[in-house]
């Protein structure tokens, strides 16, 4: 015992404090005595030069040892995790690809999560890991894992309520604007998750953002009832688009990244030349603020009998546009006539989100009045509502397309994860 105690006291020498030696010296005596270890204690206590314990390293090593055992068992639950993923990864994800295509969100929500203090205005799943960050009228925006639930950091940096997120294609920028007129470029290849650029020019609140697929352009709205187009290399702003009467509220773009869609609380949609700006149709038939755009995926259903006879196996997104209002209703257009094909009744309150479903085939919205709704596009009506999903209106939703989960924000501060099935 003293042979292997001096040598344990060399190695503490070398590798721990004078105060991190003399605590753990106090906790072994306080075990031995603890465990009625007499000889051991009198002789660890000549050997080690240590004073009786203090009353506050009582069953410290017990504590601590335990400590390390938790420690040591989510470090194996995480190696088995990346070693799963590696396993995925080298056999083409194959687990993944045995989930249903046709999946939709069902009750109950497997997380809930909470650490916000203000209302959520947007939620975001990272396109590669399994992380969805979050953003709140507390200025703050935060890291979760959707799988685990667990909460992982604060991005902290702007001084107002943060409006809206998104990230670049590869996942290693995520954009953020903000009610304090700026947009902040946020590292994600960076533990610290640090800011690297602040863009500034927009004269009032910006309430979204969206990347261009190629990373190299990031594209906002205002309440200063502009699009502003930025160069994300070098952060200055390399175009201004007008044309809406009042707040632009929301913007997409289609996958070829040439065409924009915005909403606007002049009740219309519009659509742009990604590329020079230049105004391609005016979308007019809502009869209050368009809250919410979306621009359907390539492999969209035919939703006209023109598109049934001349439909092809590959196809651009965007053919088609659906928008959500204060009107409670949403409506879906063709994006090269401007003209509406449907209109979709159900909800009771403000549409906030509209989302295509990857498969093509369906459309998820979220509104005010709490609710989840599906909708079946061939069959232009509603096939599943998720009644109460939040305790108060439903402000903003995103779809994880390569892990099929819906992510919703809400007014009552919570971020719910719905598995899809």
């Amino acid at each position: 015992f003293f042979f292997c105690n001096c040598r344990f006291q060399r190695f503490l020498l070398m590798a721990l404090s004078n105060k991190q030696r003399r605590d753990l010296h106090h906790a072994i005596l306080d075990y031995l005595i603890q465990n009625d270890y007499e000889e051991a204690a009198e002789a660890f206590k000549k050997e080690s030069r240590t004073d009786l314990p203090e009353s506050s390293s009582s069953g410290m090593l017990v504590k601590k040892w335990t400590s390390v055992l938790r420690q040591q068992k989510k470090i194996l639950e995480l190696e088995n995790k990346i070693s799963l993923m590696e396993s995925e990864l080298s056999s083409g994800s194959s687990a993944r690809k045995k989930q249903n295509k046709d999946a939709i969100p069902r009750p109950p929500a497997i997380h809930s999560l909470k650490a916000h203090k203000g209302n959520i205005t947007c939620v975001k799943f990272h396109p590669i890991f399994s992380q969805l960050v979050s953003s709140s009228e507390d200025a703050t925006i935060k890291i979760w894992d959707f799988e685990s639930g667990e909460y992982e950091m604060t991005l902290r940096g702007h001084t107002n309520s943060v409006q809206s997120l998104a990230f670049d294609h590869s996942g290693n920028i995520l954009a953020s604007s903000s009610a304090d007129l700026s947009i902040k470029l946020w590292n994600f290849n960076s533990a610290s998750r640090d800011c690297m650029k602040t863009l500034k020019g927009h004269e009032h609140n910006i309430s979204c953002v969206i990347f261009a697929p190629t990373g190299d352009f990031l594209f906002s709205c205002s309440r200063d009832k502009t699009i502003k187009k930025w160069d994300t290399n070098t952060g200055y702003c390399v175009q201004t688009i007008t044309g809406h009467d009042d707040w632009v509220r929301k913007i997409a773009i289609n996958d070829e990244g040439t065409i924009i869609v915005s909403c606007s609380s002049d009740q219309t949609v519009r659509t742009w030349n990604a590329s020079n700006g230049q105004p391609m149709g005016v979308f007019r038939e809502h009869s209050h603020v368009v809250e919410c755009v979306a621009f359907s995926p390539p492999n969209i259903v035919p939703l006209t009998p023109e598109a049934e006879k001349t439909k092809k196996n590959t196809q651009t997104s965007g053919t088609y546009i659906a928008s959500g209002s204060r009107d409670k209703t949403i409506r879906i257009w063709e994006t090269t006539t401007q003209q509406c094909i449907f209109m979709m009744e159900g909800h009771d309150n403000w549409v906030r989100e509209v989302i295509f479903h990857p498969n093509g085939k369906h459309l998820i919205s979220v509104s005010d009045d709490k609710s989840i709704r599906i909708w079946d596009l061939q069959e232009r009506r509603c096939i599943k509502v998720l009644h109460e999903a939040h305790d108060h209106f439903i402000a903003c939703a995103d779809f994880n397309i390569k892990d099929p989960h819906l992510a919703t924000g809400s007014v009552d501060q919570q971020v719910l994860v719905w598995p899809c099935k």
